[in-house]
């Protein structure tokens, strides 16, 4: 989900529906993967602000349905003010996880596009949290009104559950020191804001080759897990493919090698025979009911220069095969 820029058209998309500054990642790609008909269902369970939801609904006629879902209220704030009044749209705020308890979903599905992460909305914002780039409150939550902030984790959870949730989420190899120093530090001085989050583990991180800023993965990590990110995503793979219509098309977008491996493995676990094992008791034929469309796709080198934001980009598609109805 994650955009940014300005002044920029991705391809195919008309200059009059583009919102500047929000630029949809792989549009194109998308687009293509969903392989749209007219007629079709599809649902956008990340809508962000609507990048690509203007691009499916562009493609549909009267008969076509597009379902939006978020968790984040001013997302669907948004998708109401321009979406509301389509009588073609119907829109739902809550996770795509619970996709399957939205009786719309049950009449089955077309496609469905997951964009993952944060948007650059949330991103943007301080006062979501999201970023050590701004100083905010130290939040993070997708949706505001549910679950424990960053900042009542942070004061709660021992230095052995911090560190775990900075190396599983954010590969993190200095986790146990940073999680040392939040407990020492917070005794005094709770975390509110993110910024005193920022300064906090840059001084307890050692300064490397690496560029990035020394909380970037640490602040992935807690988002991550604040939001059950890889839960939600597992939950809503299932649901998604539950959903969808045999020749129906799954389209995501991660940007985190985390996620991308759980949905390579959704896919080949559904597309591929296991390997043999002439030590185990021989099974039934597997039969595939996914075929995976192409390889994993990143940003091209045009869109890299109008977006920075989407150099960690990987688009998969997988389409659901006839076996599986």
């Amino acid at each position: 989900m994650i955009a940014g820029g300005a002044g920029v058209t991705p391809a195919h998309l008309p200059a009059s529906s583009v919102v500047v500054s929000h630029l949809p990642v792989m549009y194109a790609q998308v687009m293509e993967g969903l392989r749209i008909r007219q007629d079709g269902t599809y649902l956008d369970g990340t809508f962000g602000r609507g990048g690509h939801a203007r691009g499916v609904l562009g493609q549909l006629n009267a008969g076509g349905r597009l379902l939006l879902m978020d968790k984040d209220p001013e997302a669907i704030s948004a998708a109401e003010r321009e979406f509301g009044a389509d009588a073609r749209v119907a829109i739902r705020r809550g996770s795509f996880a619970d996709l399957a308890d939205w009786s719309v979903v049950r009449e089955g599905l077309d496609g469905v596009l997951f964009d993952l992460g944060v948007s650059s909305p949330q991103l943007d914002v301080a006062e979501r949290g999201f970023s050590f780039a701004k100083d905010g409150p130290l939040d993070m939550r997708m949706d505001p009104e549910r679950g424990e902030s960053a900042a009542q984790w942070l004061a709660r959870a021992d230095e052995r559950e911090i560190a775990d949730v900075l190396w599983t989420y954010g590969e993190e190899k200095h986790s146990r020191r940073i999680a040392r120093a939040i407990v020492a530090r917070r005794v005094g001085e709770p975390f509110l804001r993110t910024a005193q989050l920022a300064v906090l583990i840059a001084s307890a991180v050692p300064r490397g080759k690496d560029k990035s800023h020394p909380a970037t993965r640490s602040f992935q990590a807690i988002r991550i897990f604040v939001n059950r990110e890889l839960d939600d995503l597992e939950r809503g793979l299932d649901a998604a493919y539950a959903a969808l219509k045999p020749g129906g098309r799954l389209v995501v977008i991660s940007f985190h090698s985390l996620e991308d491996r759980i949905v390579k493995r959704f896919v080949a676990g559904r597309a591929k025979a296991p390997p043999a094992n002439r030590r185990m008791p021989e099974i039934a034929t597997f039969v595939p009911t996914l075929r995976a469309i192409g390889d994993a796709q990143k940003a091209d080198a045009a869109e890299l220069s109008a977006n920075p934001r989407a150099r960690s980009a990987v688009l998969r598609v997988a389409e659901k095969l006839a076996e599986a109805a």
